[in-house]
């Protein structure tokens, strides 16, 4: 059997290693002339800045991948003690992630704290449920709609009112094997004594990682080679890129919806038509020189803020990368972000940042994502309608839990499956 790869992100990358382990024949392309996808990391005026994560969780999988690859001299750990803050009525105010954090935050007042405790009293989620609404039935409006909505909307630019549940928390809520009450699994995690992997990056940023996973199997990964289209045969697919015609028996894409839809449209067209549903929200990322001596990991903005950011990331503090920080704007905070000029993102980003820490910062570098990532919506209810043909695989964050940690695990998942045929 061959498996043919379109894209050379993380999840293509952990696909090939995983496949090549099992003896399984396969090859890979990636338009751009880079591996990494969306993990991207650059030297600006000294700074090592992350065009994509900022930060990933040393899981048990990915140590021993750092291990293979001859990475670990290279790990930097950081401190993720360290508090995330609210940017509530013109102050920072302590995210309560831990039992003392909410017992000495001022971001909940006495009854917005008490009505938390009750959450093991309401149900799971309902039909048709949005984030909102789910969150507010479980834990108060205070706490929902001050830290709990934006800290997993936040990820995706994406206001809580308009994600329907199912699709999106409620999925997350699944894969952890919470099927009632989150703080009763919060609490048996705890007493279970099991710690939480720590924060982790590279000397040169995450894109080391990327980079030795390439580096390792080079061989069977095309950069700079867009897959065209794909068609189908009676005994597997062709892969049409500009010089070649690659024959395969499997194919797993791992790019966007919008790309998976143009490349499969000869495939199955009701199946490109599904695919486009799919929304996405534009990224952009100003990257911030501060002598802001905070410490903490970063900073939530809710929906509804006149702030015209979705927040903050303070390397600075827990990665010590003197002197940097990262600035997010997304559509939901500020509207004409995909007309506004690079200039015009920076002088946003660093007019909110001095507004939050009450210090001045300076902009270094401004990068934008579009598409950028999976919005969660209200489209996700396409994923009802998402029939895959047979030999045609789906690895991205659009059906899956976006994150380095989940990407390498539903890749080395999926190479396992295709290697068992």
């Amino acid at each position: 059997m061959k498996v043919g790869v379109v894209g050379a992100g993380i999840s293509g990358l952990t696909l090939v290693r995983s496949l090549a382990e099992q003896d399984v024949d396969v090859v890979a392309f990636e338009a751009r002339e880079e591996p990494g996808g969306v993990v991207q990391s650059r030297h600006v005026d000294g700074h090592v800045v992350e065009l994509g994560p900022q930060r990933l969780r040393l899981t048990p999988g990915l140590e021993s991948m750092i291990e293979e690859l001859g990475l670990r001299d290279r790990l930097q750990t950081g401190d993720d003690e360290q508090p995330i803050y609210v940017y509530h009525d013109g102050e920072l105010k302590v995210a309560p992630l831990s039992v003392r954090e909410a017992l000495t935050t001022d971001l909940l007042g006495p009854a917005g704290k008490l009505r938390m405790l009750l959450e093991p009293l309401f149900g799971p989620p309902r039909p048709n449920e949005t984030v909102d609404e789910f969150l507010v039935r479980k834990f108060g409006k205070q706490a929902s709609r001050r830290y709990l909505g934006p800290l997993y909307s936040g990820l995706y630019g994406t206001d809580p009112r308009n994600m329907l549940v199912e699709y999106s928390l409620g999925r997350v809520l699944e894969k952890a094997g919470i099927d009632r009450s989150v703080l009763l699994w919060v609490v048996r995690k705890l007493l279970s004594g099991r710690e939480t992997p720590p924060i982790c990056t590279f000397e040169g940023g995450l894109g080391e990682l990327t980079q030795g996973l390439y580096d390792a199997y080079a061989d069977a990964i095309e950069l700079g080679t867009p897959v065209e289209t794909i068609r189908k045969r009676d005994d597997g697919f062709e892969l049409v890129t500009a010089d070649t015609v690659e024959y395969v028996d499997e194919v797993v894409l791992t790019t966007p919806a919008e790309t998976c839809a143009e490349l499969l449209a000869p495939v199955d067209s009701g199946l490109e038509a599904t695919l486009r549903r799919f929304n996405y929200n534009p990224i952009g990322m100003v990257f911030l020189e501060s002598d802001f001596d905070g410490t903490g990991i970063g900073t939530l903005v809710p929906p509804g803020s006149d702030v015209q950011i979705s927040g903050l990331t303070w390397n600075a503090s827990f990665l010590d990368r003197d002197g940097l920080f990262t600035c997010y704007i997304d559509p939901l905070s500020y509207p004409p972000l995909s007309d506004a000029s690079d200039e015009e993102l920076g002088r946003v980003g660093a007019a909110e940042f001095e507004r939050i820490t009450g210090t001045a910062a300076a902009p270094i570098h401004v990068h934008r994502w579009e598409p950028g990532m999976p919005a969660y919506d209200r489209s996700w209810t396409a994923m009802d309608d998402l029939e895959l043909p047979a030999g045609v695989h789906l690895c991205t964050n659009f059906v899956d839990r976006p994150g380095i940690p989940g990407r390498i695990r539903t890749a080395t998942r999926l190479a396992r499956e295709l290697a068992d045929e």
